[in-house]
């Protein structure tokens, strides 16, 4: 059923969509800047970019500001062909995500405005008004749990997610500044991998789950024995260890010059689900995904830099493959 409803090549995507700004060219420093590079962002727009330029379907779910970025956040959604049917304007105070990072890994620096975040805003109403049976599976990245009223809403669709009987993908991605607290983003981040059929997050956020990163790789390791079907445990430059039916499969990475250190985690949930939508082998769907966030971490922007199925081959062409794991 897992593998079946991801075939469909059909996604729900939860979460935020945002406005990213660079300072160009590469290498500048905020603080330096006279241009900047604009561009779409935000963790589930885009995993729906990068769905998207692998030939799938990706609707996003969420709420943006009634203002010139919110606007420019959904002519982004249009451009990049994702379905904003199930994204709604809000008015008041609430503003749409500002993202300010550095085309350099030295000294990086990442500034996020999420103060009052529009996405928080999304409602039990707005996701009860989605057939979810249109769908073959249902993404979101952790990120959409650290507030109300987005917090119980997206608990709701992972119950209707349930109903209709698609599987549910989640990306741990825990970022501290949008919490209350690390104990409330334990037990709620802990409380969604319990309800997830697919789990992707790195050593750290495993660590952060079980109460101390000693424990994370046992702690990927029950969720694949109890619940999960998947769980892929991300080791940064050691590449990754996937728990499925009863294996645990290890692979490496492709090595490349960074030129940033963002973006790698949205491009590797995308190559990954691809990949495996195309009915391509876990530990080459795996692959693919690695493939996927070493070349969006060597070019300047995040959605912009997400590789499509042309791109990502003559990558794996050209490159001398993975590193040993």
């Amino acid at each position: 059923m897992i593998l079946d409803g991801i075939k469909s090549r059909n996604f729900l995507v939860i979460g935020r969509v945002g406005m990213d700004l660079s300072p160009d060219p590469a290498g500048t420093s905020t603080q330096d800047a006279t241009t900047m590079m604009v561009a779409m962002g935000g963790s589930s727009a885009n995993i729906a970019a990068g769905l998207v330029k692998f030939g799938c379907s990706a609707a996003l779910v969420t709420c943006v500001s009634d203002d010139a970025v919110g606007w420019y956040c959904e002519g982004q959604l249009d451009a990049y062909g994702i379905d904003r049917s199930h994204v709604r304007r809000i008015k008041g105070e609430e503003r749409t995500s500002l993202a300010i990072y550095e085309t350099k890994v030295e000294d990086h620096q990442s500034v996020i405005y999420r103060n009052n975040a529009a996405d928080f805003q999304m409602s039990i109403e707005d996701i009860e008004a989605i057939d979810f049976k249109q769908y073959g599976a249902l993404i979101t990245a952790g990120t959409v749990f650290a507030a109300e009223p987005s917090r119980t809403a997206t608990f709701r669709a992972f119950e209707l997610a349930r109903d209709a009987g698609i599987p549910i993908i989640f990306d741990v991605d825990y970022r501290p500044y949008s919490w209350p607290s690390a104990a409330v983003a334990q037990e709620v981040l802990s409380k969604a991998g319990d309800m997830a059929d697919v789990i992707v997050g790195n050593d750290e956020e495993f660590g952060f789950m079980a109460g101390g990163i000693a424990h994370g790789l046992n702690k990927a390791r029950a969720l694949a024995a109890t619940s999960a079907a998947i769980v892929v445990y991300k080791m940064g430059a050691e590449g990754a260890i996937t728990f499925a039916d009863d294996q645990e499969i290890r692979t490496g990475i492709y090595p490349v010059k960074a030129v940033k250190p963002t973006g790698a985690g949205d491009s590797f949930m995308a190559g990954f689900l691809a990949g495996l939508s195309e009915d391509r082998p876990l530990q080459d769907s795996i692959l693919r995904g690695s493939a996927c966030a070493s070349i969006v971490v060597a070019k300047p922007g995040c959605a912009p830099a997400m590789p499509n199925t042309a791109e990502l081959e003559a990558f794996l062409a050209q490159h001398s493959g993975p590193t040993t794991s």
